[in-house]
């Protein structure tokens, strides 16, 4: 159990891509993170593009950037609403500046990208959103899973298995 000890935050809005929620969270737990199911407050429950039910267990303007170790932000259309919540994008500049690890896949990057944490990196994710990045002043890399400072940076849900091994090596680093 690499991440014992290890708090990990997962966003969660409407529309969330189901494995890029649901696989991370359970390759986390198994190596003994708590994960924790940060919303937005909108909803009591999400419904993801594929049907599945995901409940917070907080809100983002109820949690603070010292009690992780990192965050995760799926993809999906969720990413597109979490990042219209000024808790949301203070948490992951909070936990950015902190030198926390930052884990986001396919179009998880809207939410670094309006977080403004973007600039210089090497980034990947949904070819849906290489033009925002790049115009985030973001260098793309078309490759499945790859960390960069301390954003690691999944490109699509085939990437699952890369971007976890990426994300859980990362928090072990710290």
């Amino acid at each position: 159990m690499r991440l014992k000890g290890k708090r990990v935050a997962i966003l969660i809005e409407r529309e969330f891509e189901d494995l890029e929620y649901w696989v991370p969270r359970m390759r986390l737990e198994e190596e003994g993170a708590e994960v924790v199911t940060v919303g937005t407050g909108s909803s009591d429950v999400y419904r993801g593009k594929g049907g599945l039910i995901a409940r917070p267990d907080t809100t983002a303007d109820q949690v603070d950037a010292g009690e992780f170790d990192a965050l995760v932000i799926p993809g999906g259309w969720c990413p597109d609403k979490l990042r219209r919540y000024q808790a949301v994008l203070d948490l992951v500049r909070e936990m950015y500046s902190a030198g926390k690890i930052i884990g986001s896949i396919c179009h998880g990057g809207w939410v670094p990208i309006s977080a403004g944490i973007v600039r210089g990196h090497r980034a990947t994710g949904s070819t849906g959103i290489r033009d925002d990045l790049i115009n985030a002043g973001a260098e793309w890399v078309d490759e499945s899973a790859f960390r960069d400072g301390n954003i690691v940076w999944g490109r699509v849900v085939a990437d699952i298995p890369s971007f976890c091994r990426e994300l859980v090596n990362a928090i072990e680093a710290g």
